[in-house]
């Protein structure tokens, strides 16, 4: 279809969050099965946007974060101009909508949030209800066709490369992400990790564990607690981690972004929740199990405690986590 026709994306800055935009997507081929939909993005987005049949192409937002850029902005925004015809803006930022703005595309559709009166030209009311359900927040930008949970293609090629590289058989394996980019309110203690490895191996089952390399430290203490798990924090890119989790028996995650990428390729999870809510962000499957204390001062959607004793994950014992793999690995057997 012509140029003029297409759709611009501003994607946001986060993995999980980029994994739930595909609600976006879905929905927007569904009402506009014609339209080719590019998404503007960081560079890391590639692997998932290259995942997701809806998307036509990745265009690089070199900006980065807490930056205004206004120049870099503007002639992003000029160099745009003619091409696209609808542009929806799923960050809530002020600054996130000036691309669009300067590109002089006609209907600019998002959220109000930072009074983008407008930058934004169809704004779509978002109910306090939905403010922190990001999925559901961004399907309601559509406007219409039906809502569909993410699905990321897979590999199989590069896959089973990866899964010789590291020595796991598919569907032998339980993949555990315990990082989580946002802070340590979102994570459930290594110790308790290493606990529920070691039950898996005694089980039969390798174990995994997936993360940036910024996740190597606490890797590095479940496998001095649970020798014998496989650790590929920071030796593998988001494409080969969406591979391999494709590829395992079950997933054991933290409120993450991987959390949402074992969702989107179909394998089981069982997610911990600590400073965040399940009824916020879960993952979007069926074959889930959602651990959460639910304590009176949670959910604090602090990236810290604010209470300085992390209660919420500290005294969340492994056998409760234990006991949901349990059920999620008898479902599938």
């Amino acid at each position: 279809m012509a140029e003029g026709q297409s759709i611009l994306v501003i994607g946001p800055r986060w993995v999980g969050d980029m994994v739930m935009a595909q609600c976006l997507f879905s929905a927007l081929k569904q009402t506009r099965p014609d339209a080719a939909i590019d998404v503007l993005a960081p560079a890391w987005a590639s692997p998932l946007v290259e995942r997701m049949p809806q998307v036509r192409a990745r265009i690089d937002a070199p900006f980065l974060r807490r930056k205004l850029q206004l120049g870099a902005r503007w002639r992003l925004g000029r160099s745009l101009r003619g091409r696209y015809a609808e542009a929806y803006v799923m960050q809530g930022s002020w600054k996130s909508a000036l691309v669009p703005f300067f590109a002089g595309i006609p209907r600019r559709v998002g959220h109000l949030r930072e009074m983008r009166y407008g930058l934004i030209n169809a704004v779509v009311p978002l109910p306090q209800s939905l403010k922190r359900r990001t999925a559901e927040a961004f399907f309601s930008l559509a406007g219409g066709g039906t809502f569909s949970p993410p699905r990321l293609d897979v590999d199989p090629a590069n896959q089973a490369t990866l899964l010789k590289r590291f020595g796991l058989a598919r569907g032998g394996f339980v993949a555990m992400m315990p990082g989580a980019e946002f802070g340590p309110a979102k994570r459930w203690p290594a110790e308790r990790y290493a606990a529920l490895a070691r039950r898996h191996m005694e089980q039969g089952l390798g174990v995994a564990v997936f993360g940036s390399a910024n996740d190597r430290p606490v890797a590095d203490e479940i496998a001095a607690l649970a020798p014998g798990i496989i650790d590929t924090t920071g030796k593998t890119g988001l494409a080969d981690a969406i591979d391999l989790i494709a590829a395992a028996k079950l997933a054991v995650s933290n409120d993450s972004g991987l959390m949402h990428v074992a969702a989107a390729v179909g394998t089981p999870v069982v997610a911990v929740y600590g400073s965040t809510s399940p009824e916020n962000t879960p993952p979007l499957t069926a074959r889930r199990e959602l651990v959460w204390l639910g304590l009176d001062c949670s959910p604090c959607h602090q990236k810290t405690c604010p209470l300085g004793h992390m209660n919420c994950l500290n005294i969340l014992e492994e056998p409760r986590v234990a006991a949901a793999a349990d059920a999620l690995l008898a479902a599938g057997s």
